[in-house]
């Protein structure tokens, strides 16, 4: 692989599990266990004719991760030009680029480059916390856009994942449990079924702080599988088997 050109604050991470390198910034953006989560949790088509878009996509993780269980097309969408140059930098490190394109633009013109009803799935890690006007918001810009939505909201993630996706095709979330009953609110009216729930526990008697969803575009209704609990670190502090697993093989 030619070494891309790194910018300051920059550096190669690598996840093990599956010989991807991604460029982070800890000062811009670093991805974080949601997005390999995610990543895991998409059943990604493997036929070369279909069509994977990441929504708020950040430095490329989530695309980049699932891009080894696919030979499909997977498009990256991201707002912010500093997190879609790494990520473009990101695929031509990996070598993807005949896999992989990354838009730098608002998702709710999403539109614009990828056609309505046209992919099998949408994946997104969006900000998890409403723009409330006492919400306290990072400093760094980079980062409060990534975590709060200032530049998005819920209900429009939801309904572009929807726009964008065929009858029959999956959209895959990863949010706060805390938003999780607005999150099916904003599906169902948005003819998206939820169909797999799976909550996700820091460790070994802690509250669940992430939510895993998969949800179907004009799905049958009901069916809904809550899964099985997924814990990242054990009682010791290790990771639990699963997440070492998806994190280093």
């Amino acid at each position: 692989m030619g070494q891309p050109q790194l910018r300051p604050g920059e550096r190669i991470d690598q996840l093990y599990s599956q010989d991807i390198q991604i460029i982070q910034s800890p000062e811009v953006f670093a991805f974080s266990l949601d997005a390999v989560l995610l990543a895991a949790f998409a059943k990604v088509p493997a036929r070369a004719k279909s069509l994977t878009v990441d929504l708020c996509a950040g430095n490329g993780a989530v695309g980049l991760f699932m891009s080894p269980r696919t030979s499909g097309q997977i498009a990256e969408v991201e707002l912010q030009p500093r997190l879609a140059d790494m990520a473009r930098r990101s695929v031509a490190l990996n070598q993807l680029d005949t896999q992989m394109t990354v838009y730098e633009g608002d998702l709710a013109t999403v539109n614009q480059w990828i056609p309505k009803d046209s992919a099998d799935v949408v994946t997104c890690n969006p900000p998890y916390f409403a723009d409330l006007p006492d919400s306290q918001k990072n400093p760094n810009r980079y980062l409060a856009i990534a975590r709060h939505e200032l530049t998005t909201t819920l209900a429009t993630v939801v309904a572009t994942t929807s726009g964008l996706l065929k009858m029959n095709g999956k959209a895959y979330f990863v949010h706060r449990p805390d938003r999780l009953l607005e999150l099916l609110t904003l599906m169902q009216a948005q003819r998206l079924v939820p169909k797999r729930i799976r909550l996700v526990y820091p460790k070994p008697g802690k509250e669940a702080n992430m939510v895993l969803v998969e949800a179907i575009k004009d799905g049958k209704p009901g069916g809904q599988r809550f899964l099985a609990p997924l814990t990242v670190y054990d009682a010791t502090g290790h990771y639990t088997a699963e997440v070492g697993r998806l994190l280093y093989g």
